[in-house]
């Protein structure tokens, strides 16, 4: 803990993050892809099939931001989550390293965030004329429906309210349920890079070219590395630190795979069609919006048929999006192995293992679909 205190405080990714988002000028970025082109809005649909390059260059700017909007609102969660943690290990004098850590942990979120409303906010003017994607943060909890629910951030969709308050009074006092709030931190750690590292060696062969790398492509870059001393805290807080412990009661080991079960419950429950990669929702209200914005210039008909030929059958962007799912499966399963206070159905993910399949993406997908156009037509 104390080297990987050392590297991250040495290290200068924050300041560079900072630095692009302060001049970041869309205009400047506008002509190139950020990402490799599956990370786009609706990649592999007809809608992007039938997209114009400049178009399609949108909708691959539309995902950074997108993507780092849902980014943004979990490292939310985990700015609540590292000061709550750390309250429960400040009385040991032994543990002194771990509260400097994610002291310096929580800084750094706040500039991440910062960061990537500002490029994300900055884009969808630029494309659109206004926020179509963006959930202000000011959205109190019971105005966001389900759609909107991804907005909470990881910590926020797998719990009410009540739920909430009694796991975070919980972890502050007991020393096992705060190291173990790590395994649920650290699995989103891995649905983070699971993207980022495709940003990242988008980067780096844009590096070797030694072509123009636009800015939130630099960003996605520098907050892997960042968060890469964020993940080795993940993997020695919950494998390592509640080991020093005394064993888990029953209470606590009920807490701990409920963190995870809910996980699989309310998070990675199946695929996404807007955001390829992702398990992320399909925001279809806002994909309905994105089509009549000047970007596409469609009636709220033409709106509704494209969405239903894009939702509602198989496509390629989802055949991306199993992809994706299944690396995220297996890259938890090895981070859980050796927790052996979770049941199998958690250190397994059986649950999230079960609804990876492209068939039950389009079948959730139209009954999805039949439910918002009904809303729309009333």
């Amino acid at each position: 803990m104390d080297i990987n205190y050392r590297r991250n405080t040495d290290s200068d990714y924050t300041e560079k993050m900072d630095q692009l988002s302060k001049n970041f000028d869309y205009s400047s970025n506008s002509d190139y892809y950020w990402g490799e082109p599956e990370l786009s809005i609706l990649y592999g649909s007809p809608l992007y099939e039938a997209a114009s390059p400049s178009q399609k260059k949108a909708l691959n700017h539309l995902f950074w931001a997108l993507d780092y909007y849902l980014i943004a609102a979990t490292e939310t969660n985990t700015i609540l989550f590292n000061e709550v943690t750390a309250n429960a290990f400040f009385p040991f004098d032994d543990y002194e390293v771990i509260c400097h850590t994610l002291d310096v942990e929580t800084n750094q979120e706040r500039y991440h965030v910062r960061a990537f409303n500002n490029i994300g906010n900055k884009t969808e003017i630029a494309l659109l004329g206004e926020t179509v994607f963006h959930c202000p943060r000011s959205t109190k909890p019971q105005e966001m429906d389900k759609t909107l629910s991804p907005f909470k951030g990881m910590g926020g969709r797998t719990s009410s309210p009540l739920g909430m308050h009694v796991y975070t009074i919980s972890i502050s006092n007991s020393p096992f349920l705060a190291s173990q709030y790590y395994t649920a931190r650290g699995i989103g750690n891995l649905h983070l890079k699971n993207r980022e590292y495709t940003f990242s060696q988008f980067y780096k062969k844009l590096e070797k070219k030694r072509d123009f790398i636009p800015a939130p492509t630099a960003v996605s870059r520098y907050h892997l590395l960042d968060e890469s001393f964020h993940t080795a805290t993940s993997q020695l807080m919950s494998h390592e630190i509640y080991k020093d412990f005394p064993k888990p009661n029953i209470w606590e080991k009920y807490l701990a795979n409920q963190a995870v079960y809910r996980l699989q419950i309310d998070v990675f429950n199946g695929l996404s069609t807007t955001v390829p990669g992702t398990c992320a929702s399909n925001f279809m209200p806002m994909v309905y919006k994105l089509l009549q914005t000047p970007l596409f210039g469609m009636s709220n008909q033409e709106a509704l048929l494209m969405m239903e030929k894009c939702f509602c059958q198989e496509n390629e962007g989802l055949h991306v999006t199993a992809k994706y799912y299944q690396r995220l499966l297996s890259d938890i399963r090895k981070f859980l192995e050796g927790l052996d206070y979770l049941s199998p159905v958690n250190r397994e993910m059986r649950l999230m293992a079960s609804s990876g399949s492209v068939e039950k993406a389009v079948a959730n997908n139209i009954r999805e679909f039949k439910q918002f156009s009904r809303s729309v037509k009333r």
